[in-house]
């Protein structure tokens, strides 16, 4: 599994008639970490999903590892490389842990159950409780890792650590630290969390009414706390 680049040109999407993004444009390169920010509403879901291809798409391009897969349908893109990992934790409810992780397996066997139970060693203890039963952070480590045994090669966060106590954030961060400085993903985190977001990333890109409004390095945004206060609504993330 090694990570591809992403690249989206002059995306524009939305639901229906409804138009949600206009003229989107970014690039991540291979093994790459993008945090999407922006205040609610302003299109960071919606984002994803385009990416992931579930909304209708009125204009633009999406290339992964330099293939044209605008065209695609959701099923095709999973195939393609895109992994997603949608707000709503979505697991099967009636089955054990262990067989939703088998659920997401890409011909991988036995062992990349184990290789799940690695990265977060709670579902190993909790393998044979249904997901009914989880708690709601071990439900976000469930749905992670069975999206990771899916090999993406881009992997699509839409705010992974909502409502989770710190802990666990701590423990799901550390994976997707440690996934994309091995070059096994490119990541694309939507988070409410400001800091850990610009922590985690190498460059963000702030959205404003379905547009960007303003893209550059981490580093960079952390220097400019006037443009968080007035793009984000907050002010002394540290």
């Amino acid at each position: 599994m090694t990570a591809t680049p992403l690249e989206i040109s002059d995306l524009s999407a939305g639901y229906g008639p409804t138009r949600v993004l206009e003229n989107i444009s970014f690039a991540v390169p291979a093994g790459g970490r993008l945090a999407v920010l922006g205040r609610n509403g302003m299109g960071k879901t919606t984002l994803l999903a385009t990416i992931a291809g579930q909304t209708r798409r009125y204009g633009g391009t999406l290339r992964l590892g330099g293939r044209d897969i605008s065209p695609l349908d959701s099923a095709s893109r999973a195939r393609s490389g895109l992994g997603y990992v949608p707000q709503a934790r979505c697991i099967f409810a009636s089955l054990t842990v262990e067989e939703n992780l088998f659920v997401g397996l890409k011909n991988c066997g036995r062992p990349a159950i184990e290789e799940a139970y690695a990265m977060f060693p709670r579902l190993k203890e909790r393998r044979r409780n249904l997901g009914s039963q989880l708690s709601g952070g071990e439900q976000q480590m469930l749905t992670t890792a069975r999206t990771i045994l899916g090999r993406p090669t881009v992997l699509l966060l839409d705010e992974p650590l909502e409502g989770l106590a710190p802990v666990i954030c701590e423990e799901l961060m550390a994976v997707f630290l440690r996934l994309a400085a091995g070059g096994e993903m490119t990541i694309l985190l939507v988070e409410q969390r400001i800091q850990t977001a610009i922590d985690f990333a190498d460059h963000v890109v702030i959205l404003e009414r379905g547009r960007i409004a303003w893209s550059g390095a981490s580093a960079t945004l952390s220097e400019q706390p006037e443009v968080i206060e007035r793009l984000l609504g907050v002010g002394g993330l540290h």
